[in-house]
């Protein structure tokens, strides 16, 4: 039996649903596949779980700098149990939140793995659904390493697992997802050892963040270990687990987590039969979200794009406005797209990095503004970590062309300067600005 439809959508996560409902409200039959849980990684195991943890971990550093206030707060202990439980309760209410949106929108939502069966025909649960147009937005998952112990580790979405605080954790990567998985069990009262293959935190970001952010977790008292690559996970007769790196080696820690990167959920979609071959996994995509194959389409961490839930939810209803309605030049601009960590301290990053603006501009045609500076939350304690601010301008107009914050309130400032960097402006521009004060924010159009 076939079920003929307008769009089939591969996927629940971010992109997919977004793309789903968008096509939807165009009057399309739409079917979406997806056999966990909805909201893809961002909502179950990503973005939204994370940031209640670091929003605890908040709380705890709130506590620290209580008694500089004059306020007696005291924190008497720590319940993962409860904050765990919360957390997962609130979880749950968004993948209902998306199951009654997709019905709403007319969706039909199919609980089950898809595959291709041709170009322009997949199988799930047993049933054929065929369209004109196929949407892979199955998204990506994180990569285990093939060493020998690693059935002792876990990953980032095993950490939403863990039934109670890993008070010695060995976090193995230097990405974002490292980085701010250590940092919010440190705040929580972890004792965190940090793996690094190189030398530096968030290689993919502007060096002065990841330098500053690695200054302030190590003074904080976090352990990063550089340049040592695991070989080998070791479990010792304790219980406690260790690693083998070369000639360096480590233990007594009672949880190992590997952050090393992720790859695209696609193995399982024979692609083939659609006349599509995956490059390392990932499904290559023009600017319009066209695949090799006429009629499939591809968006998100399934692809080599931005791996960032906002970018998939913009390009899955860009691409819906351009199918469905009648928006012909409808895509993403994949340029200046604002990022945060939520580091400890947080980071967020607009636009070129000081390296890649000299590489694409020449050294001598771009010219760099910074500053560090003790943010007035810490004007009365003696503990005062520096918040780092930095533009990067471009040409004889500077155009700011990088922006970029480590710092208490880099995440929520970041948003509105993209804005601007969106928009063109100019270091004169932001100079012309008239600064909000007292605030982190206004360091960046006092800039000299």
């Amino acid at each position: 039996m076939t079920d003929n439809c307008d769009f089939l959508v591969i996927g629940g996560g971010s992109g997919g649903i977004a793309a789903a409902r968008r096509a939807a409200e165009h009057g399309a039959r739409v079917a979406l596949f997806e056999p966990a849980r909805l909201g893809g990684t961002c909502v179950n195991v990503g973005c939204v779980p994370k940031k209640v943890m670091w929003n605890a971990a908040q709380l705890c550093h709130a506590l620290e700098l209580s008694d500089d206030y004059g306020l007696r707060a005291r924190r008497e202990g720590f319940d993962w149990a409860t904050l765990k439980a919360g957390r997962d309760a609130y979880v749950g209410r968004l993948n209902k939140i998306y199951a009654e949106n997709l019905k709403k929108s007319g969706v039909e939502c199919v609980h089950a793995a898809a595959r291709f069966c041709a170009k322009d025909a997949v199988e799930a649960g047993g049933k054929q659904y065929r369209a004109k147009h196929i949407l892979i937005a199955t998204g990506g998952r994180p990569t285990m390493p093939d060493l020998p112990g690693n059935e002792f580790a876990i990953t980032s979405d095993g950490f939403f697992e863990l039934p109670a605080q890993p008070m010695r954790p060995l976090l193995i990567g230097a990405g974002y997802i490292a980085t701010e998985l250590a940092g919010l069990l440190h705040a929580l009262g972890s004792r965190v050892t940090m793996l690094l293959r190189k030398d530096r935190l968030l290689r993919a970001f502007d060096a002065a963040l990841g330098d500053e952010v690695m200054a302030q977790m190590r003074e904080s008292g976090v352990d990063i270990r550089t340049g040592e690559q695991c070989e080998e996970i070791t479990r010792a007769e304790d219980g406690t687990l260790g690693y083998r790196a070369g000639e360096k080696s480590g233990g007594g820690f009672d949880c190992v987590l590997f952050a090393i990167s992720r790859h695209a959920n696609t193995a399982e979609l024979a692609l083939e039969k659609a006349g599509i071959a995956p490059e390392r996994g990932f499904v290559p995509v023009d600017e319009f979200q066209n695949t090799a194959a006429e009629g499939v389409y591809a968006l998100g961490d399934a692809t080599p794009a931005v791996p960032l839930t906002p970018v998939a939810i913009a390009a899955g209803r860009r691409l819906a406005d351009r199918l469905f309605g009648g928006k012909s030049g409808a895509r993403l601009n994949y340029e200046n797209i604002p990022t945060v960590v939520f580091s400890h301290p947080p980071i967020g990053s607009v636009g070129m990095s000081e390296e890649s603006a000299a590489e694409a501009h020449g050294t001598e045609n771009i010219r760099v503004y910074q500053s560090r500076f003790v943010n007035m939350r810490y004007a009365l304690g003696a503990h005062k970590p520096k918040t780092l601010v930095k533009l990067v301008t471009a040409g004889a107009d500077e155009k700011v062309v990088g922006c970029h914050v480590a710092g208490d309130g880099a995440d929520e400032m970041m948003q509105g300067f993209a804005v601007a960097i969106k928009m063109g402006a100019r270091k004169a521009d932001l100079d012309d600005t008239v600064a909000i004060h007292p605030t982190a924010a206004e360091e960046l159009v006092t800039l000299r």
